[in-house]
């Protein structure tokens, strides 16, 4: 039996999600999120027009979204790359990335996502929230026009990323001994066995329709690469760095 990548995933439950003063989150379970940080994050990214941070409990679901974009689980490396190592994630919350222009055009809406929340979301799938799960809602406004080239996508995407980044840098030093959830995935190959072989189609049509590959961080955009730029090529992800969080959808 040859053995391949090892994962250690520690989960820590967020039990109470909170507006504060900054960015926040404790290994006890407590987050505060600053809607103010947005200031900070337009003035990288002169595509965006505003980013409107809010959060959502569970009985809120009944109102109007814009176009989910994504739903981000809020996890880094502690040690190793992306697909071995260890990982830190947290249960309980997701971000929720949603955008629109400044006509109401919205954005990467190819499966027709905007609309009422509760009714756009299938709750409890894996990659999904909980319906019981708190969502920390990124939604933003982009430029006028600017919905149709991949420029405008990929300056939300940036700007989510470095918002979920405040809480990856302060995850990194979480003490394992306290994590409420501890799973390990080992991978092993038997020789003179066939390997089973998924094949998994991604979005990469040009235009608003991308899929960023091998971040640095779980889940992550930044140090990823668009499936675009490689050429749309066939590539190898094993199964550790899938369920680690390899692919970043960006539609």
């Amino acid at each position: 039996m040859d053995v391949g990548t090892r994962l250690t995933v520690r989960a820590y439950h967020v039990r109470s999600v909170e507006y504060g003063k900054e960015n926040r989150v404790c290994v006890d379970g407590s987050l505060t999120v600053c809607p103010d940080v947005a200031a900070q994050l337009m003035e990288r990214e002169p595509l965006i027009r505003e980013i409107r941070i809010r959060i959502i409990r569970p009985d809120e679901h009944e109102q109007h979204t814009n176009t989910v974009m994504d739903v981000i689980p809020l996890s880094t490396k502690v040690l190793g790359k992306v697909g071995d190592g260890i990982t830190h994630t947290l249960t309980g919350v997701y971000v929720i990335l949603t955008g629109v222009d400044e006509c109401g055009r919205q954005v990467c809406n190819f499966g027709a996502s905007d609309g009422i929340l509760k009714d756009k979301i299938c709750w409890g799938r894996p990659g999904t929230p909980l319906e019981s799960d708190t969502l920390i809602s990124f939604d933003v406004v982009l430029k006028e026009g600017t919905w149709a080239d991949r420029p405008g996508p990929e300056a939300i995407h940036r700007a989510c990323d470095a918002f979920c980044q405040i809480f990856r840098e302060q995850m990194k030093k979480f003490n394992g001994y306290k994590c409420t959830e501890k799973h390990v995935f080992q991978e092993t190959y038997e020789p003179g066995r066939k390997d089973v072989v998924i094949v998994k189609e991604v979005s990469g049509q040009g235009a608003v329709y991308d899929t960023r590959l091998f971040g640095s961080e779980p889940c992550g955009y930044e140090g990823g690469r668009s499936v675009i730029d490689m050429g749309w090529m066939p590539l190898l992800v094993t199964p550790n760095e899938f369920r680690d969080g390899i692919m970043h959808a960006m539609d």
